[in-house]
């Protein structure tokens, strides 16, 4: 059924319906001049790949001087930046750049000296761009007008500027355009005729009239870098003189119907008959199209505004992903003898939904395991184009679990949605800011006004893509009227287009009509809450969840940038970084690192760190599964993020590769549409407890699991079981917090203490926790040595005659200049120092060798796991070459990267005649409740024992001294 703008039909008749068309009219007024494409590339073109001619204007004197009207003296290549193709000036201590410098040291401490030599210029903010330019830049081409072409509209396409563009065709201007996300069009107008013509771009990649945000991921050198260029399909396309100029699908499941809301233009500058034809087929090996519709139509002069109803048959095969169905509508109209051009749109059957407070998709409850796709394209410094680089980092989030990403405040360009349409990914969509840090929304700035205009250039360009299924205006707001202003804004995109779901801003605020918000509130650790987060603050467990802090919301709650859980940098990638962006950051950090002497361990600091990364992340994301009723979480990220000072937050590399310490299949134990959850109370148990552990699962795959019967082992480190069982046999609903029974196992049977293993299968799918497990007495202490936390003189008398001394410090009594400064906790670093003003924790977990015969009563590996929390929260590092240079403890710490000391948590001596076993820890203090102390002690004690007991390195007694207060 086909609706004329002019119709007073039922849908008109509505006050809604007349709303929404008028809205949609409206905005297609709006981008008129600023047109983008909702269709396929028109089927006449002229490539504009290849050699341009191109000139700097730093001087801003282009314009007055009438370069469109002159030929250009310098070449560059397009698609391509200035960057990419060598252009701009050298790095220098006061480049201009975008983005905010938090940390400012560099610029003064004398450390960073070397650093800051002209010629040899190396920053630790972000990746380094081999060139850097802000201003304005010309390029220019010939280009030749097919005769064919006479008489026809012309379209000139740039798929991606950075950023304002000003065209001239010979010494004809034609308007000048700003889209951060969309593709500049632009008609030539009567002066495109037939033969030879000069097309002139200008180029300015400076904020200007519109300030988005200097940390926005659209312009930010945090990330793809503020560059200068045209990158994507470049192109000039002949219409015909009646064509589609745009198409916007609105599928409706329920009616198995999709609604076609068309604006047709007529060139011919009157009106004129035409016949207009709709057929969509399912993009399938070997599916049959559906039936096509025909309809006869007029148009008038200028545009046609037609509404038309296609049926999609009696069973349309939906859009999700598990099932990434994407249909094809091939739109084909002509008029009269003028040639018919066809246009394809691709499009899904889906609902993208809210029931109550989750998210819902086709009906069906979904739950968001999302990561940030923040704009870092180390090889190239700008987006990728092409559908292949899309696919491989969609299948990579697969692999990993997950079904979202969130576009933090940029756009990415069309072949990102063609291939998450394929891949079944849901995206979140931002319009190209973050205004905060020197912006601000609401207070009637020129931003004000972009915000609407560039969201309404997006969804014409991308709203028909199924896989476009939030949007907000981006991240982190500020401004005295920010609020009224995005909840306007909010409410003015849910009246006009119901395709997808929207909330004011990423982050904050939260207002009633969102239709879900996104929030940090739930997480394991906030921004500047330091050692008193859920994971430094408190003994480890995996019993809370966040129905506290989501019960005062009605809608979907999904987690803001959970995670920033930091890993120490992979040298090894700084050879990786052959494109544009360098590595200058790492680059720095290696050589702080062998200025400790400690380059040797630069692999097992990377590897450690990282098991502790993986701990961190997986009591993160199993908290909002654990939630019942929770929409998602969104994490920062899956891989690095190179800015901000530097924030190794990913388990993979920006290059989306992983690091060597964690693989998809086990990311997915914990980040899966189907995961088996335990509530343990604690994490470290006496034997003569009885372990009780809830059970429960999470499930949201394709559909309900038939009966399955749960089965759970626990076993030791080396893979041998000790206990195992079943649960009651029943079926899975899609949700979460469906509880699957409780383990009661007893553990008087392990007579040593263990690491044990506890697994849990619901069918396919299975998941995991480590747990310790300790013998509630212990051995009587040997009483030829000393143990103390005061070296006096007791303790030099019992060294002095050839004794040992187990000297144990008492937590806080360790000096400043000896490691008491050191803010250790658990965790890893969360984000980084440089840009959270050193927050606690500022060190990376311990490193040891878990042979060692000092270790041999406290199983462990080589990296932290739960049973190391008490030691780590006990304690205060020693700076190693306080004691003695080039000492090797029995247990380190890993030591933030920026200042990379030599930290130890345990190390041994001799001091006089006497061998003495330092422990930063605190064995001591609360002994009756830390079960982890008093194994450690006494495994310590065994040790030192031992004939194994034959420390080497002298340490004079003053030396031992001088680490107290």
């Amino acid at each position: 059924m086909i609706r004329r703008s002019t119709t007073t039909s039922a849908f008109l008749r509505t006050g809604r319906g007349l709303l929404l068309l008028l809205v949609w009219l409206a905005a297609a007024g709006a981008v008129r001049a600023q047109a983008v494409h909702s269709l396929g590339a028109p089927s006449e073109r002229l490539d504009l790949a290849g050699e341009w001619r191109f000139a700097i204007d730093s001087l801003d004197r282009g314009g007055a001087q009438r370069w469109f009207a002159r030929d250009l003296a310098d070449k560059i290549t397009l698609p391509g930046s200035m960057t990419s193709n060598g252009k701009g000036d050298e790095i220098r201590v006061n480049t201009p750049w975008t983005g905010q410098i938090v940390d400012s040291s560099w610029f003064f401490k004398p450390e960073y000296a070397a650093y800051r030599r002209p010629g040899d210029i190396k920053i630790p903010f972000w990746l380094q761009p081999v060139k850097y330019y802000k201003g304005a830049a010309w390029y220019q081409k010939t280009i030749d007008i097919p005769a064919a072409w006479a008489g026809r509209p012309i379209e000139l396409y740039l798929e991606r500027a950075h950023w304002e563009t000003t065209v001239w065709l010979d010494d004809q201007p034609l308007g000048t355009q700003n889209s951060l996300g969309t593709a500049h069009v632009v008609m030539l107008g009567r002066g495109a005729t037939p033969g030879r013509h000069r097309l002139t771009v200008r180029v300015d990649n400076r904020v200007k009239d519109f300030n988005v945000g200097q940390n926005s991921h659209s312009i930010s050198d945090h990330t793809q870098g503020n560059w200068n260029g045209l990158v994507g399909q470049l192109y000039l396309a002949a219409r015909p003189v009646v064509y589609v100029a745009d198409a916007q699908l609105f599928p409706n499941i329920q009616r198995k119907q999709v609604v076609v809301r068309l604006r047709l233009r007529n060139t011919t500058g009157k009106a004129v008959a035409a016949t207009l034809g709709l057929q969509a087929t399912l993009r399938a090996p070997g599916a049959a199209a559906l039936p096509a519709l025909t309809q006869k139509v007029r148009l008038n002069p200028d545009t046609t505004a037609l509404e038309i109803t296609y049926p999609m048959g009696a069973q349309p095969q939906l859009w999700s992903e598990f099932t990434p169905n994407v249909y094809q509508l091939a739109l084909t109209l002509s008029a009269g003898k003028s040639q018919p051009e066809t246009q394809q749109v691709a499009f899904g059957m889906r609902e993208f939904g809210v029931r109550g407070t989750q998210f819902t998709i086709n009906g069906q409850p979904t739950f968001l395991r999302g990561t940030l796709e923040c704009a870092s394209f180390p090889k190239t410094g700008y987006p990728p184009t092409d559908v292949a680089a899309w696919q491989r980092i969609f299948a990579i989030c697969k692999s990993y679990g997950l079904n979202h990403l969130r576009f933090h405040s940029w756009c990415p360009p069309e072949a990102a949605f063609a291939a998450a349409d394929q891949a079944g990914m849901y995206l979140q969509i931002e319009c190209s800011s973050w205004a905060n840090q020197g912006a601000t929304v609401g207070d009637g700035l020129p931003l004000d006004a972009y915000l609407y205009a560039e969201s309404r250039r997006m969804v014409r360009a991308y709203g028909n893509h199924p896989s476009f299924c939030m949007m907000t205006y981006g991240n982190e707001p500020a401004g005295k009227q920010h609020i009224p202003y995005l909840t306007k804004f909010l409410n003015y995109w849910k009246a006009t287009d119901a395709r997808r779901l929207y909330t004011v801003a990423s982050g904050w605020p939260i207002v009633a009509d969102d239709n879900y918000n996104v929030t940090p509130d739930p997480r394991i650790q906030a921004w500047g809450q330091g050692l008193k987060s859920i994971i430094n603050g408190q003994p480890p467990r995996s019993d809370y969840d966040w129905r506290a802090t989501t019960a005062k919301w009605q809608h979907p709650t999904v987690s803001h940038e959970i995670g920033q859980w930091c890993v120490y940098p992979d040298f090894k990638e700084i050879a990786k970084y052959d494109g544009v962006l360098k590595a200058k950051n790492f680059e720095i950090f290696r050589d702080r690192l062998a200025a400790s002497h400690l380059a040797g361990l630069a692999d097992s600091f990377l590897l450690a760190s990282g098991k502790l990364q993986v701990l961190c992340y997986k009591a993160d994301i199993e908290a909002a599964l654990r939630t019942p009723g929770f929409g998602g979480f969104q994490l920062l990220g899956l891989y690095d993020f190179p800015g901000q000072g530097t924030a190794l937050v990913g388990v993979l590399s920006p290059f989306w590769e992983d690091k060597g310490y964690v693989t998809g299949p086990e990311y997915r134990r914990f980040c899966s549409p189907t995961v088996p959850l335990a509530r343990f109370p604690k994490m470290v148990y006496l034997n003569s407890e009885t372990l009780t552990v809830p059970v429960e699962i999470a499930h949201f795959g394709a559909a309900p699991l038939a009966s399955v019967t749960p089965t759970w082992i626990i076993e030791d480190a080396q893979g041998q079981r000790l206990f195992s069982g079943t649960l009651p046999a029943r079926a899975i609903v899609l949700g979460n917090g469906q509880v699957l029974g409780e383990i009661r196992q007893s553990l008087g049977s392990v007579a040593r203490a263990r690491q044990l293993r506890l697994r849990v299968a619901v069918g396919a799918f299975e998941n995991s926790w480590d747990f310790f497990v300790y013998p509630s007495a212990q051995p009587a202490a040997s009483k030829q040595i000393l143990v103390t936390q005061r070296l006096d003189k007791q303790a030099l008398d019992k060294l002095a005659s050839g004794g040992s001394v187990l000297l144990t410090a008492a937590k806080g009594s360790i000096s400043a200049a000896a490691g008491g400064n050191v803010a250790m906790g658990f965790s890893s670093i969360f984000w980084n120092t440089a840009w959270t003003s050193g927050q606690a924790p500022t060190t990376l977990g311990i490193l040891c060798n878990p042979r060692h015969p000092a270790l041999q009563g406290f199983p462990t590996a080589y990296h932290s796991n739960w049973q190391w929390w008490d030691a780590m929260s006990h304690a205060s590092p020693i700076r190693l070459e306080a004691v003695a240079p080039g000492l090797q403890p029995i247990v380190r710490v890993i030591d933030d990267w920026v200042t990379a000391q030599s930290l130890g948590l345990i190390f041994e001596c001799r001091v006089g005649r006497g061998k003495l076993l330092f422990s930063a820890i605190d064995l001591v203090g609360d002994a009756a409740t830390r079960p982890e102390a008093r194994q450690l002690r006494t495994s310590l004690e065994q040790y030192m024992a031992s004939p194994r007991f034959q420390p080497a390195t002298p340490v004079a007694p003053q030396r031992i001294a001088g680490l107290f207060k």
